[in-house]
């Protein structure tokens, strides 16, 4: 019998294999070089290297590249809109993408400027923990393979993010994200975005 839990399986699976042929081995095809060239008009809004100053607009030094060649590939084909970035990423190629995300990669992200406040220095663990984040985005939320860093990520921009996952308005891959958030209070969300701003570099 067919479900619509079965089609959307053989769906984010078909979706997964595109990527991975998109995206084969990307840090040994990708230009560090090419990347950082291209990456001119992206430090505009995602500050140089990479390093965002913006409150609402996301980091990208230190992400993982695969995570970086994700993001690029679902605004290029429309899964994720956004009025800047969705005409941007319209005329990547796949090398393009490949090389913008081994520069940023390849860039030392800089110390967190938010300041967590003290009661969320314990919460924001626990919170952490009861809903399984590090299982996806690491115990340090350093992000791996296609998940985002979220360590010291910009306050503002992750609030949102979190928030449009619970309201199912973000495109989300798998389910995964809109699942785990969609069980978050606001007053949760606020604590895990405050703790996980915070957290410093390695």
């Amino acid at each position: 019998m067919i479900t619509l839990h079965s089609v959307k399986s053989v769906a984010v699976a078909q979706l997964a294999a595109a990527a991975f042929l998109i995206f084969p081995l990307a840090s040994n095809a990708a230009d560090i070089e090419a990347g950082r060239a291209r990456a001119q008009t992206c430090i505009a809004c995602h500050g140089p290297g990479g390093n965002s100053i913006d409150p609402v607009i996301p980091s990208l030094a230190g992400q993982p590249e695969q995570a970086i060649t994700t993001a690029l590939y679902q605004f290029r084909e429309g899964n994720r809109k956004n009025p800047v970035m969705s005409p941007l990423a319209a005329d990547l190629s796949n090398a393009d993408m490949n090389d913008l995300a081994a520069y940023f990669e390849s860039e030392k992200r800089t110390a967190p400027t938010h300041q967590t406040q003290a009661e969320n220095l314990v919460l924001g663990p626990t919170l952490a923990k009861q809903y399984n984040c590090t299982q996806c985005h690491g115990p340090a939320f350093m992000g791996i393979q296609h998940i985002p860093r979220l360590a010291g990520q910009q306050h503002d921009y992750l609030l949102a993010q979190l928030r449009s996952f619970r309201a199912a308005t973000r495109a989300d891959m798998d389910g995964t994200m809109t699942s785990a958030v969609s069980r978050l209070t606001d007053p949760e969300i606020v604590v895990l975005v405050d703790y996980i701003s915070g957290l410093g570099t390695k």
